[in-house]
């Protein structure tokens, strides 16, 4: 069959169906699903979720460091009084001021 006849027989039997006024139920909204807006991500969701995911390695991070620094090391050179010794290097500079003759 010839292609360019079967298109004019389909225009010609088209021109001669008059569209109808009559819409079908429901067609507006069918229409306006596939119209629908894309959700819109959560910011404050999102980043609160980051923010719980990374308070587990936080904490676990936290009690490593406080076991390291609270159980003494067997060949540790520290002197037992780091509190005084942290003062004493605190106030250094103001015991050289306070040495100096004016």
């Amino acid at each position: 069959m010839n292609v360019v006849d079967l298109e004019k027989k389909l225009i010609q039997v088209a021109r001669q169906d008059k569209p109808s006024n009559n819409v079908p139920y429901a067609f507006e909204k069918r229409i306006m699903t596939f119209l629908r807006p894309l959700p819109t991500p959560d910011c404050w969701g999102l980043w609160a979720g980051a923010l719980w995911r990374a308070a587990v390695p936080c904490l676990l991070l936290m009690m490593v460091l406080t076991v390291w620094s609270v159980v003494p090391s067997s060949n540790s050179s520290y002197s037992t009084n780091v509190p005084q010794e942290m003062d004493n290097t605190v106030l250094a500079a103001i015991d050289q001021v306070a040495e100096q003759p004016e």
